[in-house]
């Protein structure tokens, strides 16, 4: 049989060499729980590493070059962390050889004639020292303790620690105990961690998320001067506008995730950019996205008879203080029928100018009686997500939004593009950062 079910395992097992991708055994299990994905060409000589039977696998490896920034974009869950565990010595390649792993001379000669080669021998002759800049920076107080100047005088190496203070905006909260950095200030703070230690290669993966605008681009800069003639510098991102400031040359990655990852050869910035762009890559003849990402400008302009009909809301002047941190509001108005975007670096009050709006913070004072603040039927999505709901998605979409998760309309227009199927029998609490995300924007949309 292809497929063994025995008591002893926890998993069902699929023999790849049997299975004939007949398709039975998707239609028939009743939990959606086998997938049967079709690769590219054949893609098997190219397998750099499989974590095991069935499971994920990542095929070719980004190339490094000394005294250049290499970026990495492609989607979630595509292998670009594997990749830079492997490229970090932390991860062993097995080739795909999961059962019996080729020892470190089989690897040498598996990548023999490339650039990968000449890097392999130096991580293992050298003894590179590789550090890298996690993606997940939430977790980093359940594994760092003490305060922000401490650690910092303990890991620097190339005494630029009042330096790099400075330029990531560490000094205000150089006292601060680690488990009290909002998002943003742990980024920041893990940057400067790697940024002050003395190594060959730097990695970072995803160094913009939590950041605005002006910060990303200081963040930037710091990566950019870790740059030396011998050292390697690679960074995983999805901004692209800070990958292009940021890379000397781009890899991407593609395939299915959760499945396989793919990585294309080196190209130029503005190539690799656009390559990811339109999901085609003509060095392989290969389109590995159905529809290419455009930039939709509005088409018409609105006219003034049509912003005659939009309801206006207006809201008085007021002030909230909390702390140290004192937010003042001019009177203003919106309407219905347009998106209104809020502009500002973090820490100057967008969230709590929104939570006075949503009717979730009380202001301290207001200004001009004849003005209230309106009282609308709010959905808010908070810019933290903290997941205590003990249940599958299913549950949580259930009881809070009920009515319209099962309408066909809010399935279409929602779900689908948000990809919250994939998600519905998974337990809340053990969602990913992104996919918390998607299932916030689901709820706050579909009240």
């Amino acid at each position: 049989l292809c497929i063994e079910v025995s008591p002893a395992a926890k998993l069902a097992f699929i023999s790849e060499e049997l299975c004939i991708g007949c398709g039975i055994c998707v239609k028939k299990c009743p939990f959606d729980a086998i997938e049967i994905i079709n690769l590219p060409k054949d893609l098997e000589k190219d397998t750099t590493h499989r974590y095991g039977p069935n499971t994920f696998k990542l095929h070719r490896l980004p190339v490094p070059r000394p005294g250049q920034v290499l970026g990495l974009v492609g989607t979630n869950g595509i292998g670009k962390s594997t990749a830079l565990k492997v490229l970090a010595g932390k991860l062993k390649p097995n080739l795909g050889r999961f059962k019996n792993p080729p020892d470190w001379q089989e690897i040498l000669t598996y990548f023999r004639g490339s650039e990968l080669q000449n890097y392999f021998t130096r991580i293992l002759e050298d003894n590179l020292k590789a550090i890298i800049k996690p993606q997940y920076v939430d977790h980093i107080p359940k594994a760092v303790q003490g305060n922000v100047g401490q650690v910092l005088e303990q890991k620097d190496e190339r005494d630029m620690k009042n330096e790099l203070c400075v330029d990531l905006e560490l000094n205000q909260v150089i006292d601060r105990n680690v488990g009290d950095l909002s998002g943003g200030e742990l980024q920041r703070f893990a940057i400067a961690v790697v940024a002050v230690q003395s190594a060959e290669i730097y990695m970072f993966d995803e160094p913009s998320s939590y950041l605005d605008v002006k910060q990303r681009l200081k963040a930037a800069r710091v990566i950019r001067s870790l740059l030396r003639s011998n050292s390697y510098v690679i960074v995983v991102e999805h901004d692209l506008s800070v990958l292009d400031y940021l890379s000397d040359f781009i890899c991407c990655l593609y395939g299915k995730p959760g499945a396989y990852g793919v990585v294309t050869l080196p190209f130029s910035v503005r190539e690799g950019i656009n390559i990811f762009l339109a999901g085609f890559v003509p060095t392989e003849n290969l389109r590995f996205r159905d529809e290419s990402l455009t930039f939709k400008i509005a088409e018409t302009q609105e006219n003034a008879e049509e912003v005659a009909t939009y309801q206006r809301y207006k809201y008085p002047t007021m002030s909230k203080t909390q702390g140290n941190f004192k937010l003042s509001v001019v009177e203003g108005e919106f309407t219905d029928s347009q998106i209104v975007v809020m502009l500002g670096e973090n820490g100057t009050g967008k969230t709590t100018f929104i939570r006075m709006l949503a009717g979730l913070l009380k202001p301290d004072t207001m200004e001009g009686s004849e003005v209230e603040i309106p009282e609308f039927n709010v959905s808010y999505k908070p810019q933290k997500i903290s997941p205590k709901f003990q249940h599958p998605v299913r549950h949580l979409l259930h009881s809070k939004i009920r009515d319209s998760y099962t309408h066909p309309q809010f399935v279409s227009d929602v779900m689908k593009p948000l990809q919250i199927e994939q998600l519905m029998d998974q337990e809340v609490i053990n969602l990913s950062g992104g996919e918390l995300q998607r299932v916030a924007l689901c709820l706050c949309l579909g009240k």
